[in-house]
């Protein structure tokens, strides 16, 4: 599914248009992201948690040349499912 059809199935379960579904949406996308880049988690109760997790640095592998190369360290979005979430699926 994408965010068309995300915003197409919103307007359909609730009494919202497509417009209005759309900017549901993308405000929910802006407070998730503005969490998150604060260093909070967004968690949503029946559905899941979305939190950062750091990675650390690593050595990898150049795979043309073999060399060895410093990668840095980063933190990545990550997505928990809630146990509700889990045993409807």
């Amino acid at each position: 599914m994408n965010k068309a059809q995300l915003v197409t199935a919103m307007a359909q379960k609730s009494e919202l248009t497509k417009k209005d579904a759309q900017a549901a949406l993308t405000s929910l996308q802006k407070v998730i992201t503005k969490s998150l880049a604060e260093g909070d988690q967004v968690q949503i109760n029946g559905f899941g948690t979305f939190a950062l997790s750091y990675y650390p640095a690593r050595t990898g592998r150049n795979p043309q040349t073999g060399a060895s190369i410093e990668i840095e360290g980063a933190n990545k979005a990550v997505f928990k499912a809630s146990k509700a979430l889990k045993d409807v699926l």
